[in-house]
């Protein structure tokens, strides 16, 4: 502290301290506001695919249901069981919400819009989300419940397992753009489609499927929530968590939601990049990024309330035997692609065009079938049952 106060002057080291604290408090609040309201979105869209209701009292459609569930969850009474690890108990919680808070430093949000552009700032992000397994085993095992052991196995098992191919499937978009600079990912794409590093090749397609299952299993999101499996576990790790920890941990939970959509939207979706007479407009990038990651969020919510979840072999065969083979290929794949086709820039534009071209395909043939589905289904929330129609 007394280099930066002599190399800087009293005066400027003391702005860039309140700088950083200032942007510390913007994001916290974003972090917990986002959190909140995506728990209120899930529910929302989980009753309208279960023709039900979801919370609809509090607030307009319900949207302040998440400030009252939180001031709720903040005067419940700190229990700790009796046997606990007191100490480990306590601060379980914690590390979860720092291991997913402190990846918001590096996202760049728009053109030029991120609090640090570390030159590693991908490598960064994947290192800080392991304290999330630490939280997760330490609620576990502190916990003195043979739940929320298992639980916290479970966790620890799953989480390690699919950080090895999701950190190979990256590989692929750092062998493209040549940095681990989350700026630079995105800056190495382009606005249109066919430039987004998921269009790129067969094999950067296959490094996306690989990223977005492993990530949707580190996140524990159905279909691999076997750590918090309330139909097997109570709630698994968090069983003996009451009051404003439990809170945080789901907090945690949903705002890793966006943060998985985000690093999508970063990585494979060209983040917030625009045409270039407007790149300039900060305010535009930051609503296509806002716009990609919602779509992304959107669909993990989908897949949350479609799938059923994984036997605990199934998930460990999943990404031993298919996920891990299946990155390797996706690496040496667009090693070779690359090295095939660097002097053939119209060779990679016209191969980016097709995949792009055949996905819009396969998308309207799902939206379709989706549609049909949507129009057969006659219930409704307000739709007598069945067996009540015909009275």
């Amino acid at each position: 502290m007394e280099s930066i106060l002599l190399g800087l002057g009293l005066e400027e080291a003391t702005a860039q301290i309140l700088g950083a604290i200032l942007k510390a408090l913007i994001v916290l609040l974003f972090f917990v506001t986002v959190g909140g309201v995506l728990t209120w979105v899930e529910r929302r869209l989980s009753g309208f695919m279960q023709s039900r209701l979801g919370p609809n009292r509090v607030g307009p459609q319900g949207f302040l249901q998440w400030i009252a569930d939180g001031v709720k969850l903040v005067f419940k009474e700190d229990l700790v069981p009796d046997g606990a690890d007191r100490v480990l108990f306590r601060l379980a919680p914690y590390f979860c919400l720092i291991g997913v808070f402190c990846t918001l430093v590096v996202l760049p949000w728009g053109s030029g819009i991120i609090i640090a552009d570390l030159n590693v700032g991908l490598f960064y992000f994947i290192s800080i989300t392991s304290l999330v397994v630490i939280g997760v085993l330490m609620a576990g095992w502190s916990s003195n419940n043979k739940w929320s052991l298992l639980g916290g196995m479970r966790a620890a098992a799953q989480i390690v397992s699919y950080e090895i191919p999701v950190g190979l499937g990256l590989l692929v978009p750092i062998l493209i753009s040549g940095t681990l600079s989350m700026q630079g990912i995105m800056a190495s794409q382009g606005w249109l489609p066919w430039d987004w590093m998921l269009f790129k090749s067969p094999f950067t397609v296959l490094s996306f499927f690989i990223f977005f299952v492993g990530s949707l299993a580190e996140a524990n999101r159905i279909p691999f929530d076997l750590p918090e499996a309330e139909s097997e576990l109570v709630s698994g790790y968090c069983t003996e968590y009451t009051g404003f920890r439990y809170a945080v941990f789901f907090l945690s939970e949903w705002a890793n939601l966006f943060v998985v959509g985000a690093l999508t939207t970063v990585v494979y979706l060209g983040g917030g990049n625009l045409p270039g007479m407007i790149s300039g407009l900060w305010v535009v990038s930051l609503l296509v990024f806002f716009l990609k990651t919602g779509l992304v969020v959107f669909l993990i919510i989908w897949i949350r309330w479609t799938l059923p979840r994984f036997r605990i072999d199934q998930l460990m065969k999943l990404s031993w035997k298919y996920l891990l083979p299946a990155a390797f290929l996706a690496f040496f794949g667009q090693a070779l692609w690359m090295l095939l086709t660097w002097k053939l820039p119209l060779v990679q534009l016209a191969m980016a065009v097709l995949i792009f071209l055949t996905f819009l395909v396969l998308l309207y043939l799902f939206i379709k079938r989706v549609s049909v589905n949507i129009k057969e289904q006659k219930t409704s929330v307000n739709s007598p049952l069945p067996a009540e129609a015909g009275k």
